[in-house]
This record gives C-alpha cells, sequence and structure tokens, in this order.
C-alpha cells in the first residue's frame, strides 16, 4: 500500500512537461495577451492583462510562496505502489512511473518545512499534473504525516489543494484517505496551532471534502473550480442550465464556504500576515494600566440620544476597525449558507497584540440594501460564532462592537433557524474561554445587540442606545402612533446614562462634542484608549475567575427581591410619599393655598 523506496529520480524539480509548456505559451489563450514581457506571467503563471490564473507545479507554487532556500522537503521517499492490483486497459504501476519520469515526484503532494515572511511553517502543496492532484494512499499519507509533524513540532500549516477528486485505482483505500486526513487536521487543531488552506485551480472531491475544508482559514484563487462534485457531475445532475459562475471560488465566497479570495501575487504577503498574526503573542500586562478616567457626561435627553445614535454620518463598525486595528484580516461566511455582510469579523492588532474583533455593520449610502440596515441574519450570527471559537482555540482576547435596529425579521430567515442561531451566539459569547469586551458603538436594538453583547466588560459610547424595542415601536404599541417615539423614548430609558445606572454596561466612553460624526478621529482615539484599560485589566485575572464573573454579571441582571425585601422596598416608598405629602401641605399652607388630604399608607405585608 505505502513503502518507502529511495529516490528514483536525480532531478528534484517537479517542472517537467506541465512547466516547458507554460514557458513555452507566448499568448494568453482567453484575451491574447503577448507573454514575451509580463514578469507576472514569467513568476506567478498570472496573465497580466485578464488576470487568468495558469496551473503551477508544486515546485513553482513552493517556490512562489516560500522564504529563499527555507524550504525543506520531508517524507520524500514515501511512494506508491499497486495495492489492489488494479486491472484496466493500461498499468497503473505504468502510469505512476510516467508520471514521476515527467514531473520529478514521487507522487502528486509535496511536503516539507518553510518560513513565509519569517514565519516558520509546514508547507503541503499538491499538484494537479500528477494523476489529476488524485487523493491515493501515499497523498494521504504525506498530508496525515506533514499535519502531525506540524503537531509534533508546533508548526501551523499551509495546504495548497488542487485535486480531482478520488485515485480510482486505489478503490475503497483511496476513500479512507478522507478519514485519516481529517483526523491528522484535528490533531493539529487540538494543539492549537493555525491550518490555512489555498484552493487552487480545481479542488474538488476527497481533498476538498476532507482535510482541506478543516482549516481555520480558507483561501481560493480567482475563477478556481471549487466544490465537492465534479463540474461535469452537477451539469449531469441537473435539468436547467448552471447559473453564470457557479461552483467557482467566487460563488463559494458568496454562499458563506470561503473567507478569501486571493491573487496570487497577493496570496505571499496575505499568508505572512496571517501567520504573524497568529503566531507567538504579546499580552498587554498590568504596568500598562493606568487610572482610568472617570466620565460623567452631561445627561442628555433621550431622543436626542437615539438621533445621534442612527446619524447617517456616524461611525461604523468598518470605521472603528479600519483606524483601531492594524494589519486587519477578515474572515468570511459561515460555512453552511450563506455570509451575511452585515456581520464584519476578523483579526488584527490591538496595542501589539492580536484580537478578534466582530462588527455589525450597518448600509452607508441611500438606498444601499445589502447589509438590511444592519439586521443580523442567521448566517451573520453563525459567522459572529465563526469568530468566537477561533478566539478560543488561538487564545485571542475578543471585541464586538454593536450597532443594529435588531436581527433580520421574515420567513427565510425563520427557515434558516433565527431564534436558535441568536440563542447558541449568546451561549457562545457567555462562554467564550478569553477575555471578551463588547462596545456599544450607535444603535443596540433587542436581541440582534444583546446577541453580542454577552462580555465581560460591556463599553457604550455616549450618545448610543440600547433597548429592547425602538421608541417608534413602543409608541405604536401604547399610543398606536409612531409619531409619538420621542414621548416614549425617555420612559424606556435607553441612554448610556441610564444603562450604567441599572448596570446593563460597566464604561461610558466619551465622544466629541456634538457626536462621534463631528469627530471620527477624535471618538477612535476615546475609545481606543478605555479598550486597552480594560483589556489590561481582564488579562491579570485568571480564566477561571472571568467565566465566574461573567456569569455572575449577567445572572443578577433584573434579579428578584424575596417578600421580605419586597415588603420593604413598598415601606419605604410610601414613606417617601407621605413625606413629599406633608412637605406640599407645609408649602400649601404658607401660600394661603387650601390642604391637601393626608394620602393613605398602604398596608405592608
Amino acid at each position: 500500500m505505502v513503502r518507502n523506496i529511495t529516490s528514483l529520480f536525480g532531478g528534484s524539480r517537479g517542472d517537467g512537461e506541465n512547466s516547458s509548456d507554460l514557458a513555452a505559451r507566448d499568448r494568453c489563450l482567453v484575451c491574447e495577451a503577448a507573454f514575451e514581457d509580463s514578469e507576472l506571467y514569467a513568476r506567478y503563471r498570472v496573465c497580466h492583462l485578464c488576470g487568468f490564473h495558469y496551473s503551477m507545479t508544486a515546485r513553482e507554487r513552493i517556490d512562489s510562496l516560500a522564504d529563499l532556500d527555507s524550504f525543506k522537503e520531508i517524507n520524500r521517499s514515501v511512494a506508491s505502489i499497486d495495492p489492489l492490483s488494479f486491472s484496466s486497459r493500461g498499468s497503473y504501476k505504468k502510469r505512476i512511473f510516467r508520471d514521476q519520469r515527467r514531473t520529478g515526484l514521487t507522487e502528486a503532494v509535496v511536503t516539507g518545512t518553510s518560513s513565509i515572511g519569517g514565519s516558520p511553517v509546514m508547507l503541503i502543496v499538491m499538484d494537479f499534473g500528477f494523476m489529476g492532484g488524485s487523493m491515493g494512499c501515499v497523498v494521504g499519507e504525506k498530508v496525515a504525516l506533514a499535519l502531525e509533524q506540524a503537531a509534533k513540532r508546533k508548526l501551523p500549516a499551509v495546504a495548497v489543494v488542487t485535486s480531482g477528486g478520488a485515485r480510482i485505482q486505489e478503490g475503497v483505500l483511496s476513500l479512507m484517505q478522507m478519514a485519516k486526513t481529517s483526523i491528522a487536521a484535528c490533531q493539529l487543531s487540538d494543539k492549537g496551532l493555525p491550518f490555512i488552506t489555498v484552493l487552487a485551480n480545481p479542488a474538488t472531491g476527497q481533498a476538498y471534502a476532507s482535510f482541506a475544508s478543516l482549516a481555520d482559514i480558507i483561501l481560493a484563487e480567482p475563477g478556481s473550480i471549487v466544490g465537492f462534485s465534479p463540474l461535469r457531475a452537477i451539469k449531469e445532475s441537473s435539468s436547467e442550465p448552471l447559473p453564470r459562475g457557479s461552483h467557482t471560488a467566487e460563488s463559494q465566497l458568496e454562499h458563506g464556504q470561503l473567507d478569501g479570495v486571493t491573487e496570487r501575487a497577493k496570496l505571499k504577503p496575505l499568508l505572512a500576515v496571517i501567520l504573524d498574526l497568529l503566531g507567538p503573542q504579546y499580552s498587554l500586562t498590568a504596568r500598562r494600566r493606568g487610572q482610568r478616567p472617570h466620565v460623567e457626561p452631561q445627561r442628555s435627553e433621550a431622543w436626542s440620544s437615539v438621533q445621534l445614535a442612527r446619524h447617517k454620518s456616524r461611525p461604523t463598525s468598518t470605521d472603528y476597525m479600519s483606524r483601531l486595528f492594524t494589519s486587519f484580516v477578515e474572515l468570511r461566511g459561515d460555512r453552511a449558507y450563506g455570509d451575511d455582510p452585515a456581520i464584519v469579523c476578523g483579526f488584527g492588532q490591538l496595542g501589539g497584540q492580536t484580537v478578534v474583533v466582530v462588527g455589525q455593520e450597518r448600509d452607508k449610502a441611500d438606498g444601499e440594501t445589502a447589509r438590511h440596515g444592519g439586521r443580523t441574519s442567521p448566517e451573520g450570527f453563525r459567522k459572529a460564532q465563526r469568530a468566537f471559537q477561533f478566539a478560543a482555540k488561538f487564545d485571542l482576547p475578543l471585541i464586538t462592537l454593536i450597532d443594529t435596529p435588531g436581527p433580520y425579521l421574515g420567513l427565510e430567515a425563520e427557515e434558516r433557524g433565527l431564534g436558535r442561531a441568536i440563542a447558541t451566539t449568546m451561549a457562545g459569547m457567555s462562554q467564550v474561554g478569553v477575555p471578551s469586551l463588547s462596545v456599544i458603538i450607535g444603535e443596540g436594538g433587542s436581541e440582534g445587540a444583546l446577541a453580542l453583547g454577552v462580555a465581560d466588560r460591556v463599553l457604550m459610547m455616549e450618545n448610543a442606545i440600547y433597548t429592547t424595542i425602538s421608541p417608534e415601536g413602543a409608541a405604536e404599541i401604547i399610543f398606536q402612533d409612531e409619531a409619538r417615539a420621542d414621548e416614549v423614548a425617555e420612559s424606556l430609558k435607553l441612554t448610556a446614562q441610564d444603562c450604567r445606572e441599572y448596570g446593563i454596561i460597566d464604561v461610558i466612553v466619551p465622544e466629541p462634542s456634538g457626536g462621534a460624526h463631528t469627530d471620527p478621529d477624535e471618538a477612535v482615539r476615546q475609545l481606543r484608549s478605555v479598550l486597552l484599560q480594560e483589556l489590561a485589566d481582564l488579562q491579570a485575572i485568571s480564566m477561571r475567575r472571568l467565566l465566574k464573573d461573567r456569569y455572575k454579571k449577567f445572572r443578577n441582571m433584573g434579579e428578584y427581591s424575596s417578600r421580605v425585601r419586597a415588603a420593604i422596598h413598598r415601606e419605604v416608598s410610601s414613606l417617601q410619599g407621605l413625606v413629599a405629602s406633608g412637605v406640599r401641605r407645609i408649602t400649601r399652607r404658607q401660600s394661603g393655598k387650601p390642604e391637601e388630604p393626608l394620602e393613605e399608607i398602604p398596608a405592608g405585608d
């Protein structure tokens, strides 16, 4: 099945006929651009005019990704035999031998240690030129060995996958490689090590449906055919013509299966940033903590806060992200159905430390509806849960930015599990094993806001609001007239000052005079200062204590009193009413007005 043999081939390059054919091509097959002076094509096999990505061999991909002279191949001597003595028109052994001579490879995958942008990494690179990149016993073995060694040596892993599916010549043994490589990927995950997959053209079948889809971050090259079933099989199973662009990387990104589609020339810099962010981390320590500024903003009218929180020019989550976090890398999709643009999440650095960020983003331009006004769909909540799990795996602090009028309502949302998505998001955030901070930057509307607000510290911008129902909705219920929303707003106790008094939030973050929209940079500066202080405080506390305090924090909100305490409260309220009535009687007597009758004191329990 699998055995070690000495190298049969002197050459270590894998360019073979594939590379020669590519080098000989002088014009683009798509746009007919000349490649004679194209540096982009010479280095990356990408057309400089139309951007079409041509095939690359495994060795060429390694050269384009690895730092100079850093790649050290491992397990090269593992090679294929014919485990089933497969019978066909041509000998399986002869075909293997022919592909070995042509490509210079022993099998359809090359593995080894390397560095990318200075970060050490385990590289796994498949070669479609070797029997269509199919995953037989040796491919599965080499992938599993590489992932196991990465886990043992505490190295992140990067896999470039280009595969046409199963190695049918090895029958059910080929199928078993899916389980083998998936188990190995789980071992890497259990060690808390990053695993990044890059899907090239094509990425289908067994490799795609096993280790490739278990990565923490999944990227793809533009225009790649990506999916479990081959495109031919999809066409044969459908009586209707397939939609344009279906089964491509771009389509998979839209449907929540990928984190990004990245041009080949930009792939190495992106991988370098990701590996750097997920590498050895720094923490904000107690020595960086200072005295938290005591903010006592003037109490503003509730309706004024509502208007400022909804101001069209008010900074959104992406505005804060671009200013607060450096080297930000976005995570996309829920890995189940779609990618909700109303939720933006990723990871970047704050004060030199990597953090995970989840933000609710509303539509900015008039008439724009792609983000549903900032209302989160089930896909958005599941996407946020991905970010929670990502933060927990890599032990990174979690920050959420809240700005939504509420969840996205509708029949489709209900059918896709809106209620459960909200519940599991709240539960997931309440139990995430890392320090967590939530910031209400604009409108904190009902369950859509709370789902991202179950944090160790809840911050609130000075002019933000937090409410169970919009003032308009409350006015409709109470007065059957939304126009009276300004009258209801005060009773909802939705301002930052109200929320702090009721223990709903912990800290009010000051805003520039007139609101955050008047000076976004100053608003960001104020928020950055408070975030750094709070993060330093939280990281000085043990995780066990944080989880305990987080539970108590939300467990005690709106706590009911005992009957005795309730009776005492009623007696105190009655006495306060009696005193107030007495003061009014004295005032009226001094002014010569008729006295009021004494108020009856209700009997206590």
